[in-house]
């Protein structure tokens, strides 16, 4: 059966609300390298671009010695790959929307810049992996987004069709990686980022995905 439409989603902050346990992995970083801690408020501004990314905004001047962010870095993933889903969970409406899809016969898939292994790990365990036909990680590829190719190499593997796909995100990142594809684009709101839903753009704008179906049947 042909398909007839891709979806492609970003994962922290879009599908899966995963702030709690990043910065519960943030936090044991800092209190045992002896830094102060962040609120989950901070988190959501700081994640998006992947752990390295993310600690390094964190650490900004405070932490000068290279080989001490690697070591901090490594721990935060150590022990963010131990607990990833302690606390994180879909977003309202998202399950129901991704059973509706399938019905549909609408091709899914997962383009995150969290490396591949954890992404999936945490899909499997949330029980949320069967849905998609691949994931894409920060390093699937060479090259991660903004860069339009691990969009366009996603839909490639999964055999859709560029002009008959859609890329959901929540942050200035996912929008600019579809603008590079040249692909329609959905804002969650409240997203993991520093800038407003004004200062990113987007073709549409949601809160969760309860009743998601009728914006995704406009573009079927």
């Amino acid at each position: 059966m042909t398909q007839i439409y891709t979806i492609l989603f970003d994962l922290d902050g879009t599908i899966v609300n995963t702030a709690p346990d990043l910065m519960a992995a943030h936090n044991h970083v800092m209190k045992k390298f002896g830094h102060a801690e962040k609120k989950l408020e901070d988190i959501k501004s700081l994640a998006g671009k992947g752990a390295w990314v993310m600690m390094q905004r964190s650490f900004k001047e405070e932490i000068k010695d290279e080989k001490l962010k690697k070591e901090m870095t490594k721990e935060f993933i150590d022990y963010y790959s131990k607990n990833i889903d302690q606390h994180s969970r879909p977003l309202k409406g998202s399950i129901e929307f991704f059973n509706w899809a399938k019905k549909k016969n609408i091709s899914m898939g997962v383009c995150t810049n969290k490396q591949e292994k954890l992404a999936i790990d945490l899909l499997k365990k949330l029980d949320m992996y069967k849905y998609f036909e691949y994931i894409a990680g920060s390093d699937t590829f060479t090259f991660n987004k903004p860069d339009p190719r691990h969009l366009t190499n996603v839909v490639e593997i999964i055999g859709g069709n560029l002009k008959k796909t859609i890329m959901i995100g929540d942050s200035e990142v996912d929008a600019n990686s579809a603008l590079n594809a040249n692909l329609p684009f959905v804002l969650v709101k409240d997203g993991y980022t520093e800038k407003s839903e004004n200062e990113i753009k987007h073709d549409e704008l949601i809160s969760d995905f309860i009743g998601f179906e009728k914006i995704i049947e406009k573009y079927l």
